[in-house]
């Protein structure tokens, strides 16, 4: 075995390295063992069992790749409906509770990295409820939760790709066809069967999403008015500073900025998926910068020069050419959102079937028919969902609230807790006794969020489909209006 000085000087990501080139005979990185036979490299993972040469190799996302994926898994959907949060909220609450959940969600991502390092065998978060809550029932109650989580985050990219389509098309044809339409092109790109190869669509989402945004921004900012003012006469941006809400209002708001930052639970299997996971945390902190960042300023730019005539999703505000402009920049995005979504339930699904056997990581029949098909039932289950609750705003609140606060939150706590709680006796530190009060308050917290979320978003959808003109299942009707 080499020494850590010696491990450093091996790079990992030659796959082809010679047997002389290294003057020992096996090095161990994080939770891979590399051992050497003959002329080539056969990796050995905790979570994907030995990696033949010519298999798919799934350790080999860089930490910087690592961080686009967690940034295009957090700001696919959220960012799209902060604008309407701040004007629900109020300019001031909205943002302090944006802060304030970007904080919270930030120390659970922290905790994941801290969980993962203690547990190199977890893959996915159904493990972790396999630890907690002794078991199989434990373990399974928490996979079905991770699965549907996100499979309807998925579903909900696909109906915005079905309302950026009607945009650009200017309602070119039935609602219903856009997110069939949707639901192929994610079944092809999720089909992709490593991260590593796939990080770069996170590149190709990020630059897609910012530009839209900053494209809206800016037209928002040198239109008269945005295109849900009235066209003609004065109008009142009505900015609400200090917000007044209802209960159910205000709940489902905080569920849809909790869904904002709700790409946790795609944490695990990206992180066993870096080639250096020492580094999970530079990833993890580069990428809640960016995104807290980018949140707060588009949203309080676009709410700003909209008002209460914003728009959800945000991208309809700019209207007429401007907002085909923006959906058609940010169209990429909404696919690779969809695809993320889509291909790590699906990774999940062929993990729990295969694992523990040489068709998880070997060019195998076996393997092709349970990787396809895992990815089909999860696009399925998306288009479902799409097709069954097209009201936007809703749906990414009900996600947020239902299952966004337990996976990103409760569990978080849980997790701390159970590797900290034998402590409690002997550990008479500040610290110790901080953070121990602390996880206690993030899973009551968060318990509170669920259910409270939970009812104020099902108030809400059940609110639009009674209004008049309100949208109805599997519709034609034009959903970009």
């Amino acid at each position: 075995m080499t020494t850590s000085s010696n491990v450093e000087n091996i790079k990992l990501e030659d796959t082809n390295m010679k047997v002389s080139e290294i003057d020992q005979e096996e090095a161990t990185v994080g939770s891979a063992q590399y051992n050497l036979e003959g002329d080539g490299v056969i990796k050995t993972d905790d979570v994907f069992g030995v990696v033949h040469e010519g298999g798919p190799n799934y350790r080999n996302v860089g930490w910087i790749g690592t961080s686009i994926l967690m940034m295009k898994a957090q700001i696919g959907l959220g960012v799209l409906a902060i604008p309407s949060v701040l004007h629900t909220l109020g300019l001031v609450p909205g943002i302090l509770c944006l802060l304030a959940i970007s904080a919270i969600i930030t120390y659970g991502d922290y905790v994941v990295g801290t969980f993962k390092r203690n547990h190199p065998d977890v893959y996915g978060i159904d493990d972790v409820g396999r630890m907690l809550f002794g078991g199989r029932i434990g373990r399974e109650s928490v996979a079905i939760m991770f699965w549907l989580f996100m499979t309807c985050v998925a579903g909900s990219g696909l109906l915005s790709i079905s309302i950026g389509l009607n945009a650009i098309t200017a309602h070119g044809t039935c609602t219903a066809v856009f997110v069939a339409v949707a639901t192929v092109v994610t079944f092809c790109l999720a089909s992709i069967q490593t991260l590593g190869k796939i990080s770069w669509l996170g590149w190709v989402g990020m630059t897609s999403i910012v530009s839209a945004l900053l494209t809206l921004a800016i037209a928002v900012g040198v239109q008269d008015r945005p295109a849900a003012a009235p066209q003609t006469g004065p109008w009142d941006k009505d900015l609400v500073i200090f917000g007044n809400p209802s209960f159910t209002d205000a709940i489902a708001a905080i569920s849809t900025l909790v869904l904002s930052f709700a790409g946790t639970p795609g944490f695990f299997p990206i992180l066993s998926e870096m080639r250096e996971p020492r580094l999970y945390n530079r990833s993890m902190l580069s990428c809640q910068a960016g995104i807290t960042f980018i949140y707060t300023f588009i949203g309080v730019l676009v709410y700003c020069f909209c008002g209460e005539y914003v728009s959800s999703p945000a991208l309809g505000s700019a209207g007429g050419l401007l907002k085909k402009v923006c959906y058609g920049l940010a169209l990429p995005a909404l696919f690779v959102t969809a695809m993320l979504y889509t291909h790590l339930p699906a990774k999940y699904l062929m993990v729990r079937f295969l694992r523990g056997s040489e068709h998880l990581s070997s060019n195998t029949p076996k393997h092709y028919i349970v990787w396809f098909s895992s990815v089909g039932a999860c696009v399925l289950f998306s288009y479902i969902v799409a097709s069954a609750i097209p009201v936007f705003g809703g749906l990414v609140g009900l996600i947020g609230a239902l299952f966004g606060t337990f996976l990103c939150i409760q569990l978080m706590g849980g997790m701390w807790l159970y590797d900290n709680w034998m402590y409690r006796g002997t550990d008479k530190s500040f610290k110790y006794r901080a953070l121990l009060v602390w996880n206690i308050v993030m899973i009551i917290l968060g318990t509170f969020l669920m259910i409270a979320g939970t009812y104020g978003s099902v108030v809400g959808i059940k609110d639009s489909y009674n209004a008049g003109g309100g949208t109805s299942a599997w519709t034609c009707a034009d959903n970009s209006k």
